[in-house]
């Protein structure tokens, strides 16, 4: 097979048996380089030339692992490479919008991107399924056996070959082992988190307008606790007295902000530790100025069904209780044969983004554990930090399929920003733009918060039709009820 007209590739190459000189270019030592047994087809669609190709697999359509996919189809497209994206749901949202999609101000279903008619477009393919595991030796993703709603099995566990394999598969919430939070607490990984906690919400706020509406009326209020004043911690709260100001338009005349109280817990000195303790203090005495009850140095010591345990023996009644103090990566990854994970659960990886102790599979994202040689700390799970990453990845793994030198990964902080909803919106900018550190707030800070949800869009669906989905949301903001009420 020829690529390009210039650069020869020896079948035996992409057929699990690489020569020599391939691995010593690729940089992979051949104890990590197993030869892959006979496979099982992915899918009844698949054709007998894909398996000729270069497959690279990739697990997890979250922000960095779409914008690969994208990357790698059109870099590489299904001339050359057979891409493949695995998933556990059909569509995807951007994870940084899920508090609005929480609260109802955001649709999800107006802003999520289908994974089929995406991959049609940018030269991938998709399947629908969850990663169960990773056969090192036999270079093959195990994807679970897929059951419906009952528990009926609709599709078999089957394999995956792969001759280069991506882990994105993100990260989720930490409970740090404390008694009851599974149990009695809501979570923010996923839409259906998402959707579950509005359900809940809207339930609560029509229980408190009906009693509201009784005769005599009926003093009563929804009280939420949140634990963890990091971004999705703080957002939440603001967006919800957005999202409360808003329910009396709606059906629920006798209900707004003030039958709404909100616990915003914090184990660390002080909310929002990323940023600099100006914009931490401005933040704070936004959401106090809102109604907001900000608790810091407050520790969880359990959670009950009626409300949280402090460290102290005080007990914080909630109707509504919700965790995001903090994420870890899926245990899934410390169960594969042979990769290096960290205390937290993410694979260790080498500077150029694959995983120390097999270069044929890499990992970005919230899942990954890299410490760059000369850096204070590990890059932090962030969704820039995945944006930067996907693009190193399609690089190397474009560079390894040609025998070129892989590039290493430099992590630029452009900083962090906060939206209060439509209150305030707080961050700081870091880079040569600014001289190093600027502080925002207000209109400008909120201006360039809503422009990274636009350089997403970009990247996932290219210009043309990303300057349109722009447009549209814009005018779909201004003639859509201002809440998603189902």
């Amino acid at each position: 097979m020829s690529w390009s007209g210039q650069v020869h590739v020896d079948p035996a190459r992409l057929r699990g048996h690489p020569t020599e000189d391939m691995e010593r270019k690729m940089s992979v030592q051949t104890d990590t380089m197993p030869h892959r047994a006979p496979a099982e087809p992915i899918a009844a669609e698949q054709h007998a030339s894909d398996r000729e190709k270069t497959r690279i697999v990739i697990v997890g359509g979250g922000a960095g692992g779409l914008e690969l996919v994208t990357r790698l189809g059109t870099q590489l497209g299904r001339r050359h490479c057979d891409i493949v994206l695995v998933d556990r749901n059909r569509t995807h949202i951007w994870k940084p919008l899920l508090h609005e999609v929480a609260t109802g101000s955001l649709d999800a279903n107006l802003d999520e991107v289908g994974y089929r008619g995406h991959c049609r477009r940018w030269g991938y393919r998709y399947v629908f399924g969850a990663m169960e595991t990773v056969d090192r030796n036999a270079r093959e993703l195990v994807i679970a056996p897929l059951l419906d709603e009952k528990g009926h099995e609709i599709v078999e566990r089957h394999r995956i070959p792969y001759d280069f394999l991506v882990l994105a598969i993100g990260s989720e919430a930490n409970d740090f082992e404390t008694p009851g939070i599974r149990e009695h607490c809501m979570l923010l990984d996923s839409r259906a988190d998402a959707d579950r906690f509005r359900n809940r919400l809207l339930n609560h706020c029509l229980r408190v307008s009906r009693a509201m509406s009784a005769t005599p009326p009926r003093e009563q209020f929804v009280n939420v606790a949140i634990v963890g004043a990091g971004a999705t911690g703080v957002e939440l709260a603001a967006e919800l007295y957005n999202a409360a100001a808003a329910l009396r338009h709606y059906g629920l005349e006798v209900f707004d902000e003030t039958r709404l109280k909100v616990t915003l817990i914090e184990a660390a000195p002080r909310i929002l530790p990323a940023l600099p303790e100006k914009l931490s203090a401005a933040a704070k005495a936004e959401l106090e100025k809102l109604g907001i009850s900000v608790l810091t140095s407050t520790c969880i010591v359990a959670a009950e069904p009626d409300g949280f345990v402090t460290a102290d023996g005080r007990h914080i009644h909630a109707d509504i209780m919700l965790w995001v103090a903090g994420v870890k990566a899926p245990g899934i990854l410390s169960e594969i044969e042979g990769l290096d994970t960290n205390r937290n659960g993410q694979l260790d990886v080498r500077p150029t983004l694959q995983t120390t102790r097999d270069g044929r599979i890499y990992a970005m994202g919230d899942c990954c554990h890299c410490h760059l040689p000369g850096a204070d700390r590990p890059i932090p799970p962030r969704a820039q930090a995945a944006h930067q990453m996907a693009a190193v990845v399609a690089d190397n793994v474009a560079r390894a399929i040609r025998g070129k030198p892989l590039t290493n990964f430099v992590y630029r902080d452009k900083g962090s920003l906060v939206s209060l909803s439509r209150y305030s919106t707080v961050g700081n900018l870091m880079g040569n733009l600014v001289g190093g550190q600027l502080a925002v707030q207000g209109t400008i800070a909120r201006l360039i918060y809503k422009s990274l949800y636009s350089m997403h869009l970009l990247a996932i669906h290219g210009w043309l039709k990303g300057v349109a989905l722009i447009a549209v949301g814009t005018v779909h903001r201004i003639v859509r009820p201002r809440l998603k009420l189902h």
